[in-house]
């Protein structure tokens, strides 16, 4: 049984998870839903939780939320979204339902969706269709999502894994199924299709023909992307190209890559796809004040700082500048992110910074990151045998696994806590310390505990909690007297256009469209940058200055957050 508070797989039967101790429920086998323990029917759809009152021809449905966050707006009919566009199915289905039949391929078809659909929802996407023996999943639709993209592609991949290395109870005929894998991005009419529908939402549009074929012509057991998706992936995706597709309906071949893998670095989640980039303008205050906390934590003060702010207004910039300033020389930086798909993954943020304070890379293998652990722990003066067997049990190295003191959840947490609250202080003595934590609304609940917990002993440490995070989170530690919240603002007309003419060489950039595009961007760096970039690559400067994707994606996300008061549209996007 999943786990819905840590995404753990428990065995059948078990009342508690075994990972982090939250109360087990039972999930629907019709709709997917999670219900709380002793539920005898589905609070969702009304089916029977009871595995004898399921009846056995019934199928899963396909899935779209039916609620939203509370007060942000609804998808509206017929609606254009930006999507990213996923479609799977199952290689040589017609032999293999003539070797099970008709009601053993059934079977192995719900186990199949119910296992894929399980990674599509933990991602955040939506199956609205399904195709027989397969399945199409939405990401930013209905609500739209900055990292639709990033999403898909991490999906498509741990359905590969869920299906390739199941469980103890999983179904060898499971293990032994081969699927492949489209996917596109670009704009869809989402929303019913008829009033009377019992499940009428669908999308309607190119882009979900393209991941449909693209689907058809990927080999068994491969993803394939098209170039819209491949260009926004850049700088966190891994791909190969496997050439011009001549895909059926398409007039012309088109470019497609084949998914290898993708990247969970520390880098921002809309890196952008020119080399070229902005001039650093008017944060030179926000940069004084960063480097006074600084002095202060030099002289044996520990401090507390965020940098709030909205998406695009140069919160990661800012810190890029500020690194750049420091270098290793001054201090020691260490930092970790915070990713919108993994607030209900316990510890994510805290091993994150683990990884960064003892270099792990994700390339490592479990032998070489317990010998990183080892070095960095000696390096402090704790003993390596006492403090690391915890750390390599949340970092899931197995041979941590054995000691009876790890089975306890609450005292693997305590003890994790405690490693890493030393990890951290003993560090700052021999240099101090900067904790970068960025993108710190998306925070887990178990990290965020761990940073309450570690702010009560930054005080009087080296230590420089540098946060970045959104209008409307609040940080732990946000009381305390040694904390502190620096609000970036958007920038003025003059330091707009000089960030536009930096990107862009000044002969190529007509006096118009520059004020064009400062007039758009209203002061947001980041949208400053991507249309001026855009301006740049467009044949017609005057007529083809339209929104990039990249831009849109962040704009949308906005809107779909506004809260429903009509009062409230009254209000600027700032």
């Amino acid at each position: 049984m999943r786990c819905a508070q840590c995404n753990a797989d428990n065995p059948a039967g078990m009342k508690f998870c075994g990972q982090c101790g939250a109360p087990l429920g039972s999930t629907c086998p019709s709709c997917g839903a999670a219900n709380p323990p002793g539920h005898k029917f589905c609070g969702q759809c009304g089916t029977s939780l009871d595995p004898a009152g399921f009846p056995e021809s019934a199928a899963p449905t396909p899935y779209v939320p039916d609620s939203q966050p509370p007060g942000t707006v609804s998808t509206l009919p017929g609606e254009i979204k930006q999507v990213t566009v996923l479609f799977c199915d199952i290689v040589n289905s017609t032999p293999l339902t003539e070797r099970l039949g008709a009601e053993g391929m059934r079977d192995l078809v719900r186990a199949f969706l119910e296992a894929s659909l399980a990674e599509v929802h933990r991602y955040g996407g939506t199956a609205p269709q399904f195709t027989g023996d397969g399945f199409m999943a939405l990401f930013g639709a209905p609500l739209t999502q900055e990292d639709h993209v990033r999403r898909a592609l991490l999906a498509a991949l741990a359905v590969q894994r869920a299906l390739h290395e199941g469980g103890e109870a999983a179904d060898p005929e499971l293990l032994e199924l081969t699927v492949r894998i489209g996917i596109h991005t670009g704009p869809v009419v989402f929303g019913p299709v008829a009033d009377k529908l019992s499940m009428d939402y669908t999308v309607i549009g190119d882009t979900a023909n393209v991941a449909a074929r693209l689907q058809q012509a990927a080999e068994p057991g491969t993803i394939l992307l098209s170039e819209a998706t491949c260009l926004l992936a850049q700088g966190y995706a891994r791909v190969e190209p496997v050439g011009p597709l001549i895909l059926k309906g398409k007039a012309e071949p088109i470019s497609a890559f084949r998914l290898i893998a993708v990247s969970h670095r520390r880098s921002g989640l809309r890196e952008s796809p020119s080399p070229r980039t902005a001039v650093f303008v008017d944060r030179e205050s926000e940069l004084a004040i960063l480097n006074n906390f600084l002095r202060q934590v030099e002289n044996g003060h520990g401090q507390a700082v965020g940098l709030v702010g909205e998406p695009g207004i140069g919160k990661s910039r800012l810190l890029a500048e500020f690194r750049r300033q420091v270098a290793d020389s001054r201090a020691s930086w260490v930092e970790g992110r915070c990713l919108s798909y993994g607030t209900a993954i316990p510890y994510l943020l805290a091993l994150d910074l683990l990884r960064s304070n003892c270099g792990i890379l994700e390339a490592d293998m479990p032998d070489v990151v317990a010998d990183k652990i080892r070095a960095g722990l000696c390096e402090v003066g704790m003993d390596a045998d006492d403090e690391g067997p915890v750390l390599l049990h949340l970092l899931e190295i197995k041979d941590a696994a054995g000691s009876p003191a790890l089975s306890n959840p609450e005292a693997v947490k305590g003890k994790a806590f405690e490693t890493l609250r030393q990890l951290t202080v003993r560090g700052s003595q021999r240099r101090p310390l900067i904790l970068v934590l960025e993108d710190l609304h998306w925070v887990d609940k178990v990290s965020e505990e761990f940073l309450g917990f570690l702010a009560e002993n930054v005080r009087d440490a080296r230590v420089l909690l540098l946060a970045t995070y959104r209008p409307g989170y609040r940080p732990p530690w946000i009381d305390r007297s040694y904390a502190g919240q620096t609000p970036l603002q958007p920038l003025s007309r003059d330091d707009s256009i000089q960030m536009v003419r930096s990107v862009l060489r000044t002969e190529h950039l007509i006096d118009l469209v520059t004020q064009e595009i400062v007039a758009k961007a209203d002061g947001n760096p980041f949208f400053l940058e991507q249309l001026a970039l855009h301006a740049g690559e467009a044949r017609d400067l005057r007529t083809d200055l339209m929104v990039p994707n990249t831009v849109h994606d962040v704009v949308m996300a906005r809107i779909d957050r506004l809260p429903t008061k009509p009062n409230d549209f009254s209000k600027p996007l700032r």
